[in-house]
């Protein structure tokens, strides 16, 4: 028997542990393909890494190392134009730094950098003058004539001559001298932001969906560049932060890279943890590269079908699908009256008058979250055509979609109300015109089914189909991890692969899960999601720009207050090596941090920072109370783990003084894996654990049962799931809002609350020493 257990652990290079070791604690799987070339580039960093991220150490068999993964680093910067960071504030309106020409860009408006006189003899003004042609100059000098110079702050809105956008918005910043004293940037400063301002007012009146512009001031007119980023990242915010919901995309955009990357580290300063753009950005990148995807998630070449229960009309999608009668009657039909009543009744009367594009008519998004809405014209399934109909409505819509540049849709289950369908026959329709169009989609397209939530037969018909056509996906041919009781010495090299160990199963499978999503998964688009993002210093994001280039791609964006990164690459070797260089900036970034927290508390404690995660007895009293919780939810804790950092107890007796709190709350975290230990060391912070939909501020958020922690952070690809149950100080609460990042002021106090809420189960607190971590629960899902 041990001889034909060594001929299989050879034959599929399992490499077992060394006698004495713990089976459970060290696990091993093959390297095939372009994953041994990318090991043997990054043997340090990639140990370094996984070292960070989960406490394990990997050795390496059977692979010829090259040395480290430098190469990115010895290229030049790139002249790579394209989008740096993009992220949705509260209001529905989307901000995006682009890299790029403005005089290029297809949006409704671009701004002009414009002088008072209006003269295009240089710089950005000279060049929309080249393109646009002799009329941007002729109605310059036109405006000039009957109405003198245009004011410093003002801005107007003119016809764009031969740009290929529709208007032009020529907008007047401060002028200031060579290297100007700090008054006179406090003094521009103001000038700056109701320059800013002026050019909104403009899109908002008119009802411009989109305008680009560029950092006013900051080149011919000695704006300084930080702060003139600083300014127009936040009069864009703090515009849009009380104005009722708007479809609104505003791009900021440069074509030299030091401004651009003033402008996205102002949007990460300042916009960094806004909820994200869309649900479909945070459905796409939260769920690339994992081990395990959801059945309700199917990956068919270009395309991402996802699956949700919501109302169709509270959709962030490129575009919102509707089906409408001959009559075009929004009125009629449940989908089609609750989009009216969304969007306004403005939308009724685009639609009686729009024209039809094969069997779509389309009409702007008014109150919508949308850009576009995509009305179809089905007919009753008792028609003879009925089905077919259908399904050529889905198929157009998809065509369109991409053909128009969108980048996501949204359908409801069409044809399920007056129309006769059931359940079943309309998701076989509408999966099958996903599945018949996907392969012949060249652009990336996110595709949203979405059903009502209280419709479960319709909601598991598609769940159905899904599964059906996730089966139907090539399944890579490659053994992992596999497991044994069985003792022998140790194997030589063999087959190249990797071994982990670690003191804890559950960590080697958290690496384990991370390293073959890494190197083994075939997709060529690899996602970062970690909010020390927001802590990259000028000097990473320089080495960013130099990971660009040579096929390589790298995008910034915010998903649902998670800020990510996508590396992708038309070769996935070059991907993985850009990817492990931001993990690698990542782990510097997050270890300077934990320093930094730690000499904080060393400073206000008097005492070194230290911790210890104890193993709770599972047969102990202590164990079954801290799992009690979890027994109404379906979760499985499997370890309990008691967290004790004297500096963190100290820091929060303090706290409790302060804020004259006699009691605290016993509430709840959900976080990643790599964090727990970040948790034990220095407590709380909001870029641990940010919350999927930051409606009640921009602060540490807890809840105070394992239910809501569940809702409140949703996604989650690890193996496992880790809360931590906390002491929290709420002290004087009020009702938080979207948007702040500290408690509002008391009204008949001159002081501040200290914390606010979104009800009594979710509690928001700016100061992480108000929280008190004491367990770290495992649970299996």
């Amino acid at each position: 028997m041990s001889s034909i257990m060594d001929s299989i652990f050879e034959l599929v290079g399992y490499n077992r542990s060394t006698p004495g070791a713990s089976m459970d604690n060290q696990q091993s799987f093959l390297l095939n393909g372009s994953s041994v070339n990318i090991v043997s580039r990054c043997q340090t960093e990639l140990c370094e890494i996984i070292r960070h991220k989960f406490q394990c150490e990997a050795t390496f068999e059977g692979v010829d190392f090259q040395g480290d993964s430098n190469v990115f680093k010895k290229k030049k910067a790139p002249d790579t134009p394209g989008k740096r960071f993009e992220v949705t504030l509260p209001s529905g309106t989307r901000v995006s730094v682009w890299k790029g020409d403005l005089t290029e860009s297809k949006v409704d408006a671009i701004v002009n950098a414009a002088n008072s006189k209006l003269q295009h003899g240089g710089g950005l003004a000279a060049a929309i003058s080249k393109v646009g042609g002799s009329k941007i100059k002729n109605d310059s000098e036109a405006y000039i004539r009957t109405r003198g110079s245009l004011p410093t702050g003002k801005a107007i809105l003119c016809n764009a001559g031969n740009l290929p956008c529709k208007k032009l918005i020529h907008a007047v910043g401060p002028h200031m001298p060579y290297k100007p004293n700090a008054t006179e940037v406090s003094q521009a400063r103001r000038q700056l932001e109701e320059t800013i301002r002026g050019i909104l007012d403009i899109v908002v009146e008119h009802q411009l969906t989109s305008v680009a512009m560029p950092a006013i001031s900051s080149g011919l007119f000695n704006y300084p560049l930080a702060d003139c980023a600083e300014t127009i990242v936040n009069t864009v915010k703090l515009y849009f932060q009380s104005s009722p919901r708007n479809s609104v995309e505003v791009l900021l955009m440069n074509n030299d890279e030091p401004t651009v990357a003033a402008i996205t580290r102002a949007c990460h300063q300042i916009m960094g943890s806004q909820s994200s753009a869309s649900y479909n950005q945070a459905a796409f990148s939260n769920t690339r590269g994992a081990a395990n995807i959801s059945p309700d998630i199917v990956q068919m070449g270009n395309v991402l079908v996802t699956l949700k229960r919501d109302k169709i009309e509270e959709q962030q999608t490129d575009v919102i699908v509707n089906t409408v009668g001959q009559t075009r009657h929004l009125s009629n039909g449940m989908i089609s009256a609750a989009l009216l009543k969304k969007a306004g009744y403005d939308m009724q009367q685009e639609l009686t008058k729009a024209p039809k594009k094969g069997c779509i008519v389309v009409t702007k998004p008014y109150r919508l979250m949308c850009k576009q809405v995509f009305h179809t014209f089905c007919v009753e399934k008792s028609r003879r055509d009925g089905e077919k109909i259908l399904y050529d409505s889905v198929y157009e819509c998809l065509w369109m979609a991409v053909t128009s540049h969108h980048k996501s849709v949204a359908f409801p289950a069409i044809g399920t109300g007056a129309l006769g369908f059931s359940g079943e026959e309309v998701a076989s329709i509408m999966c099958k015109a996903v599945a018949q169009f996907a392969p012949n989609c060249k652009a990336r397209l996110e595709v949203h089914f979405v059903i009502f939530p209280s419709d479960d037969r319709t909601f598991e018909a598609f769940q159905d189909e899904l599964r059906s056509l996730k089966s139907k996906e090539p399944r890579l041919n490659v053994p992992l991890a596999l497991e044994s009781n069985v003792d022998s010495p140790r194997k030589k090299a063999g087959p190249p692969h990797i071994s982990l160990m670690g003191s804890t199963v559950e960590s080697i499978n958290e690496a384990r899960r991370w390293l073959t999503g890494l190197l083994l998964k075939s997709s060529d688009e690899i996602s970062i999601q970690n909010n020390f993002i927001q802590h990259l210093s000028d000097r990473q994001y320089q080495q960013l720009t130099r990971l660009t280039g040579d096929g390589v791609s790298v995008e910034e964006f915010l998903s649902k207050g998670h800020a990510c990164i996508n590396v992708s690459s038309h070769s996935r070797e070059d991907g993985v090596l850009a990817a492990l260089q931001v993990e690698t900036m990542l782990r510097e970034v997050q270890e300077a941090f934990v320093r930094g927290e730690e000499a904080e508390m060393k400073l206000i404690t008097g005492s070194d920072a230290s911790f210890e995660r104890k193993i709770v007895d599972p047969s102990s009293q202590e164990f079954m109370s801290a799992v009690r919780p979890f027994r109404q939810v379906p979760l499985s804790p499997i370890k309990v783990e008691r967290v004790e950092n004297a500096a963190l107890k100290m820091l929060f007796d303090f706290k409790k003084q302060q804020l004259k709190c006699a009691s605290s709350r016993p509430m709840y975290q959900c976080i990643p894996a790599q964090f727990c230990d970040l948790v034990g060391r220095v407590g709380f912070h909001a870029e641990v654990a940010p919350p999927e939909a930051p409606n009640f501020g921009e602060g540490i958020y807890f809840t105070a049962t394992v239910e809501k922690a569940r809702e409140v952070w949703r996604a989650n690809q690890e193996e496992h799931l880790y809360f931590v149950e906390a002491e929290v100080l709420e002290g004087h609460s009020t009702r938080g809002k979207p948007g702040l990042i500290l408690p509002p002021v008391m009204e008949n106090d001159p002081g501040v609350f200290n914390s606010v809420h979104g009800g009594p189960e979710v509690s928001v607190i700016f100061s992480g020493y108000q929280a008190l971590p004491r367990y770290i629960i495992t649970c299996g899902k």
